[in-house]
């Protein structure tokens, strides 16, 4: 009976550790899922930056060519894949590439859009407090 007693705070602290440990691990592996995940969606960002940066410099740099759209639409394409294939990056979805030169080309000289921003016209339009309180303050 005597040893009964004695193995019992064993089993406890053998419990407690093994219990502490096994929260520690499993609180360290959530936390280097999270920063795997944040670094992934950090670089994913920054190669969204990088082709939209290409795109719109391809787009740019064909405003003035004797081409039609479609083709000056797919030569800008092809200028962002190569660009990408040259810093490594392999795996873009050809999808993500034509929507970036898409948007650069929306943005560029070429579609000739007047159509102003609606939120730039809102802005301008829209009242400004400051004014009022400028006057009140007179």
């Amino acid at each position: 009976m005597n040893t009964i007693i004695n193995v019992i705070p064993e089993y406890v602290i053998t419990a407690v550790v093994s219990t502490a440990i096994f929260c520690a691990l499993t609180y360290a592996k959530n936390l280097i899922h999270a920063r795997a995940l944040h670094a992934k969606t950090a670089q994913s960002k920054e190669l969204w930056s990088f082709i939209e940066q290409v795109a719109d410099t391809a787009v740019s740099s064909l405003v003035n060519a004797q081409m039609t759209g479609d083709a000056k639409f797919n030569q800008a394409t092809t200028i962002v894949q190569d660009a990408l294939n040259k810093q490594g990056f392999k795996n873009v979805d050809v999808k993500a590439i034509e929507s970036a030169v898409q948007a650069a080309y929306e943005k560029s000289d070429l579609t000739g859009s007047t159509v102003e921003d609606p939120v730039k016209v809102a802005i301008q339009t829209a009242p400004n407090r400051a004014n009022d309180l400028m006057k009140e303050a007179n």
